[in-house]
Protein backbone atom coordinates (compact mmCIF):
# COMPACT_ATOMS: atom_id res chain seq x y z
CA UNK A 1 0.00 0.00 0.00
CA UNK A 2 1.26 3.28 -0.73
CA UNK A 3 2.90 5.51 2.19
CA UNK A 4 4.25 8.86 2.06
CA UNK A 5 7.48 8.12 0.14
CA UNK A 6 5.61 6.20 -2.51
CA UNK A 7 2.91 9.27 -2.92
CA UNK A 8 6.20 11.32 -3.59
CA UNK A 9 7.65 9.26 -6.02
CA UNK A 10 4.29 9.82 -8.05
CA UNK A 11 4.25 13.49 -7.39
CA UNK A 12 7.88 13.83 -8.58
CA UNK A 13 7.12 11.85 -11.36
CA UNK A 14 4.16 14.26 -12.35
CA UNK A 15 6.34 17.00 -11.67
CA UNK A 16 9.01 16.20 -13.76
CA UNK A 17 7.35 14.95 -16.69
CA UNK A 18 3.37 16.08 -16.72
CA UNK A 19 3.78 19.77 -16.79
CA UNK A 20 2.88 22.53 -19.06
CA UNK A 21 1.54 19.79 -21.43
CA UNK A 22 -1.81 21.03 -23.19
CA UNK A 23 -4.57 18.24 -22.40
CA UNK A 24 -6.74 17.53 -25.19
CA UNK A 25 -8.31 14.21 -23.55
CA UNK A 26 -9.59 12.80 -20.45
CA UNK A 27 -10.91 9.19 -19.55
CA UNK A 28 -13.00 9.72 -16.81
CA UNK A 29 -15.22 6.95 -17.59
CA UNK A 30 -14.21 4.70 -14.64
CA UNK A 31 -17.37 6.09 -12.21
CA UNK A 32 -16.22 4.29 -8.82
CA UNK A 33 -12.68 6.10 -9.41
CA UNK A 34 -13.95 9.29 -10.18
CA UNK A 35 -16.86 9.53 -7.59
CA UNK A 36 -18.49 11.51 -7.68
CA UNK A 37 -18.11 13.17 -11.19
CA UNK A 38 -20.00 11.54 -13.87
CA UNK A 39 -18.49 10.58 -16.80
CA UNK A 40 -16.52 13.82 -18.88
CA UNK A 41 -16.84 15.88 -15.62
CA UNK A 42 -13.61 15.99 -15.22
CA UNK A 43 -13.02 16.19 -18.52
CA UNK A 44 -14.92 19.27 -18.93
CA UNK A 45 -12.57 20.49 -16.69
CA UNK A 46 -9.49 19.81 -17.42
CA UNK A 47 -9.00 19.86 -21.48
CA UNK A 48 -7.56 22.63 -22.72
CA UNK A 49 -5.51 23.67 -19.56
CA UNK A 50 -2.05 22.07 -18.56
CA UNK A 51 -1.14 20.55 -15.27
CA UNK A 52 0.76 23.67 -13.47
CA UNK A 53 2.17 22.15 -10.28
CA UNK A 54 1.61 18.83 -8.26
CA UNK A 55 1.99 18.82 -4.62
CA UNK A 56 1.20 16.56 -1.46
CA UNK A 57 0.71 16.19 2.08
CA UNK A 58 0.76 12.93 3.58
CA UNK A 59 -0.27 9.75 1.44
CA UNK A 60 -2.83 12.68 -0.56
CA UNK A 61 -1.69 14.27 -3.95
CA UNK A 62 -3.21 16.97 -5.97
CA UNK A 63 -2.52 18.80 -9.11
CA UNK A 64 -2.41 23.03 -10.02
CA UNK A 65 -4.38 23.80 -13.40
CA UNK A 66 -3.36 26.84 -15.43
CA UNK A 67 -5.96 29.69 -16.15
CA UNK A 68 -7.21 29.37 -12.37
CA UNK A 69 -8.61 25.74 -13.16
CA UNK A 70 -9.96 23.56 -10.56
CA UNK A 71 -7.63 21.41 -8.54
CA UNK A 72 -6.69 17.93 -9.50
CA UNK A 73 -6.89 15.30 -6.76
CA UNK A 74 -5.08 11.81 -7.00
CA UNK A 75 -5.06 9.42 -4.58
CA UNK A 76 -3.17 6.22 -5.01
CA UNK A 77 -5.23 3.81 -3.20
CA UNK A 78 -3.47 0.41 -1.72
CA UNK A 79 -1.77 -0.62 -5.21
CA UNK A 80 -2.04 2.88 -7.30
CA UNK A 81 0.59 3.89 -9.79
CA UNK A 82 1.04 7.12 -11.78
CA UNK A 83 2.31 6.45 -15.24
CA UNK A 84 3.81 8.93 -18.02
CA UNK A 85 4.12 8.18 -20.84
CA UNK A 86 5.39 9.60 -24.34
CA UNK A 87 4.00 8.81 -27.94
CA UNK A 88 7.08 6.74 -28.63
CA UNK A 89 6.46 4.20 -25.76
CA UNK A 90 8.61 5.92 -23.33
CA UNK A 91 7.27 5.64 -19.52
CA UNK A 92 8.27 6.01 -16.04
CA UNK A 93 6.06 5.57 -13.54
CA UNK A 94 6.16 6.51 -9.51
CA UNK A 95 3.68 4.98 -6.73
CA UNK A 96 3.31 1.85 -5.21
CA UNK A 97 5.73 -0.46 -4.92
CA UNK A 98 5.10 -3.90 -7.04
CA UNK A 99 6.83 -7.17 -5.93
CA UNK A 100 6.97 -7.91 -9.81
CA UNK A 101 7.16 -4.63 -11.49
CA UNK A 102 5.20 -3.55 -14.28
CA UNK A 103 6.15 -3.99 -17.69
CA UNK A 104 6.04 -0.52 -20.15
CA UNK A 105 2.52 -0.92 -22.16
CA UNK A 106 1.01 -3.06 -20.00
CA UNK A 107 -2.11 -0.57 -18.82
CA UNK A 108 -4.88 -3.36 -17.85
CA UNK A 109 -5.81 -1.77 -14.94
CA UNK A 110 -5.72 1.90 -15.79
CA UNK A 111 -8.56 3.74 -14.42
CA UNK A 112 -8.04 7.86 -15.66
CA UNK A 113 -6.14 8.92 -17.96
CA UNK A 114 -5.28 12.30 -19.37
CA UNK A 115 -3.87 12.71 -23.43
CA UNK A 116 -1.19 15.48 -23.87
CA UNK A 117 -1.05 17.17 -27.03
CA UNK A 118 2.38 16.27 -27.55
CA UNK A 119 0.69 12.50 -27.77
CA UNK A 120 2.06 11.54 -24.73
CA UNK A 121 0.17 10.47 -21.37
CA UNK A 122 -0.61 10.76 -18.03
CA UNK A 123 -2.22 7.39 -16.36
CA UNK A 124 -3.57 6.18 -12.99
CA UNK A 125 -2.68 2.55 -13.10
CA UNK A 126 -4.78 0.64 -9.93
CA UNK A 127 -5.18 -3.05 -9.49
CA UNK A 128 -7.39 -3.02 -6.68
CA UNK A 129 -9.62 -0.15 -7.53
CA UNK A 130 -9.21 1.91 -4.37
CA UNK A 131 -7.65 4.92 -5.78
CA UNK A 132 -9.61 8.37 -6.45
CA UNK A 133 -9.65 10.68 -9.23
CA UNK A 134 -11.58 14.15 -8.35
CA UNK A 135 -12.32 17.81 -8.63
CA UNK A 136 -10.70 20.09 -5.51
CA UNK A 137 -10.09 17.64 -3.13
CA UNK A 138 -10.47 18.87 0.38
CA UNK A 139 -7.22 19.02 1.44
CA UNK A 140 -7.45 21.11 4.40
CA UNK A 141 -8.53 18.75 6.35
CA UNK A 142 -5.10 16.76 6.66
CA UNK A 143 -3.28 16.90 9.45
CA UNK A 144 0.50 18.43 8.80
CA UNK A 145 2.66 16.49 6.87
CA UNK A 146 4.81 13.81 8.41
CA UNK A 147 7.81 14.70 6.39
CA UNK A 148 7.93 18.11 7.85
CA UNK A 149 5.54 18.63 10.93
CA UNK A 150 6.79 21.05 13.50
CA UNK A 151 8.96 19.34 16.54
CA UNK A 152 6.07 21.59 18.63
CA UNK A 153 3.04 20.06 16.60
CA UNK A 154 4.72 16.87 17.17
CA UNK A 155 5.04 16.78 20.85
CA UNK A 156 1.48 18.15 20.86
CA UNK A 157 0.07 15.60 18.78
CA UNK A 158 1.42 13.07 21.08
CA UNK A 159 0.69 14.63 24.07
CA UNK A 160 -3.15 15.12 23.68
CA UNK A 161 -4.18 11.50 23.59
CA UNK A 162 -4.30 8.60 25.66
CA UNK A 163 -4.18 6.19 22.70
CA UNK A 164 -1.22 3.85 21.69
CA UNK A 165 1.38 5.74 19.99
CA UNK A 166 1.16 3.79 16.74
CA UNK A 167 -2.84 4.82 16.49
CA UNK A 168 -1.67 8.13 16.82
CA UNK A 169 1.03 7.92 14.21
CA UNK A 170 -1.15 6.43 11.91
CA UNK A 171 -4.29 9.54 12.58
CA UNK A 172 -4.34 11.44 9.11
CA UNK A 173 -6.05 14.11 11.07
CA UNK A 174 -2.78 14.48 12.94
CA UNK A 175 0.12 13.68 11.28
CA UNK A 176 -0.29 12.78 7.42
CA UNK A 177 1.24 10.25 5.89
CA UNK A 178 3.04 7.42 8.09
CA UNK A 179 1.24 4.19 7.25
CA UNK A 180 1.81 0.77 8.66
CA UNK A 181 4.99 -1.04 7.51
CA UNK A 182 6.30 3.16 8.48
CA UNK A 183 4.97 3.11 11.64
CA UNK A 184 6.65 -0.15 12.62
CA UNK A 185 10.19 0.83 11.13
CA UNK A 186 9.81 4.31 13.07
CA UNK A 187 8.80 2.80 16.40
CA UNK A 188 11.45 -0.39 16.18
CA UNK A 189 14.43 2.52 14.98
CA UNK A 190 13.43 4.32 18.03
CA UNK A 191 12.81 1.62 20.59
CA UNK A 192 9.65 2.15 21.60
CA UNK A 193 6.09 -0.05 22.02
CA UNK A 194 3.81 0.29 19.67
CA UNK A 195 1.03 -0.09 22.20
CA UNK A 196 2.55 2.58 24.66
CA UNK A 197 -0.04 5.50 25.67
CA UNK A 198 1.22 8.53 23.53
CA UNK A 199 0.90 10.71 26.09
CA UNK A 200 3.09 8.81 28.75
CA UNK A 201 6.02 9.29 25.94
CA UNK A 202 8.70 11.52 28.11
CA UNK A 203 10.37 14.30 26.59
CA UNK A 204 13.55 12.11 25.16
CA UNK A 205 11.36 9.16 24.10
CA UNK A 206 9.41 12.04 21.95
CA UNK A 207 12.60 13.30 20.64
CA UNK A 208 14.28 10.33 19.60
CA UNK A 209 10.97 8.89 17.99
CA UNK A 210 10.87 12.37 15.58
CA UNK A 211 14.39 11.63 14.89
CA UNK A 212 13.02 7.95 13.50
CA UNK A 213 10.16 8.99 11.62
CA UNK A 214 12.37 12.08 9.96
CA UNK A 215 14.82 9.31 9.20
CA UNK A 216 12.77 6.69 7.89
CA UNK A 217 10.74 8.61 5.83
CA UNK A 218 14.16 10.16 4.46
CA UNK A 219 15.61 6.82 3.46
CA UNK A 220 12.79 5.25 1.91
CA UNK A 221 12.04 8.50 -0.21
CA UNK A 222 16.46 8.06 -1.26
CA UNK A 223 16.08 4.41 -1.58
CA UNK A 224 12.74 3.69 -3.27
CA UNK A 225 9.50 2.67 -0.91
CA UNK A 226 8.85 2.03 2.56
CA UNK A 227 9.66 -2.10 1.62
CA UNK A 228 13.41 -0.90 1.64
CA UNK A 229 13.26 0.27 4.86
CA UNK A 230 15.65 -2.24 7.41
CA UNK A 231 12.80 -4.03 9.72
CA UNK A 232 9.77 -4.56 7.18
CA UNK A 233 11.96 -7.73 5.76
CA UNK A 234 11.50 -8.52 9.52
CA UNK A 235 7.75 -8.68 10.16
CA UNK A 236 7.31 -12.64 9.62
CA UNK A 237 7.22 -14.95 12.06
CA UNK A 238 10.21 -17.11 13.68
CA UNK A 239 12.26 -13.47 12.36
CA UNK A 240 14.42 -12.61 14.85
CA UNK A 241 15.23 -8.57 15.33
CA UNK A 242 18.10 -7.26 12.67
CA UNK A 243 19.36 -5.28 15.71
CA UNK A 244 19.47 -7.68 18.91
CA UNK A 245 18.67 -10.97 17.68
CA UNK A 246 15.53 -11.35 20.32
CA UNK A 247 12.48 -12.95 18.31
CA UNK A 248 9.84 -10.17 16.49
CA UNK A 249 6.86 -10.66 18.69
CA UNK A 250 3.46 -9.80 16.86
CA UNK A 251 0.14 -8.78 17.20
CA UNK A 252 -2.43 -6.02 16.69
CA UNK A 253 -2.30 -1.79 17.30
CA UNK A 254 -5.05 0.63 16.58
CA UNK A 255 -6.46 -2.20 14.47
CA UNK A 256 -3.50 -2.87 12.12
CA UNK A 257 -0.88 -5.69 12.09
CA UNK A 258 2.31 -4.75 14.50
CA UNK A 259 5.91 -6.15 14.63
CA UNK A 260 7.90 -5.07 16.75
CA UNK A 261 11.16 -6.36 18.96
CA UNK A 262 10.57 -8.69 21.83
CA UNK A 263 13.20 -6.60 23.99
CA UNK A 264 13.85 -3.31 22.78
CA UNK A 265 10.17 -2.74 22.48
CA UNK A 266 8.45 -4.85 25.33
Amino acid sequence: MPELPEVESARAVIERWALNRMIVDVDDSDTYECRPHRPGQIGEALVGRTLSAAHRRGKSMWVDTSGGGPVLGIHLGMSGKIVIGDGDGTEIDGGDYWERGRKPGDHRFSRFGVTFEDGGSLLLIDPRRLGRVRLDPPVEKLGPDAQFIKPDAFRGLLASSGAPVKARLMDQDRIAGIGNLLADQILWAARISPSRPADELDPDEVARLLRATRAAIRDAIAQGGVHTLKVVPYRKKSARCPRDRAPMAQGTVGGRTTWWCSQEQA
